[in-house]
């Protein structure tokens, strides 16, 4: 496993504080890294609602990235509860496939920390709507 994914893991880790905000609202069960062209890694926890409001890890991370200018992923990583397996949700993997048209495809996915298990979204999403 190189330094990358290792860096990522980490920043995931340092969000990853499950808690209640409300009667309505929980976060932090689950955090992300998103790696960007740049090299810049963002962060995000998911956020869970009564109401379906609620928004993943990963598209918070994605939602963070963009706030900052940036539009291009290289990586994708999620620390899902007791830490184990997962892949992107299709909400997701939609917003990856639309923020990258052309290239989603090689954006890579962190199925399994533990086990340096490393896919593409072009494996996870073969027959997408889009190209």
């Amino acid at each position: 496993m190189d330094q990358i994914w290792k860096d990522m893991y980490e920043a995931a880790k340092a969000v990853l504080a499950p808690r209640r905000i409300s009667e309505y609202v929980t976060a932090g069960e689950v955090s992300a890294a998103v790696l960007s062209s740049s090299g810049r890694i963002y962060t995000g926890v998911c956020m869970d609602t009564c109401s379906t409001l609620g928004i993943c890890a990963e598209r918070n991370a994605i939602f963070s990235m963009v706030t900052n200018g940036e539009d291009r992923i290289e990586r994708v990583l999620c620390i899902p509860p007791n830490e184990g397996k997962g892949a992107p949700c299709g909400a997701c993997r939609e917003l990856m496939v639309q923020l990258m048209p052309e290239d989603y495809r090689s954006i890579q996915i962190m199925l399994d920390y533990k086990n340096d298990i490393v896919t593409t979204l072009g494996e996870l999403t073969p027959e997408w709507w889009i190209g």
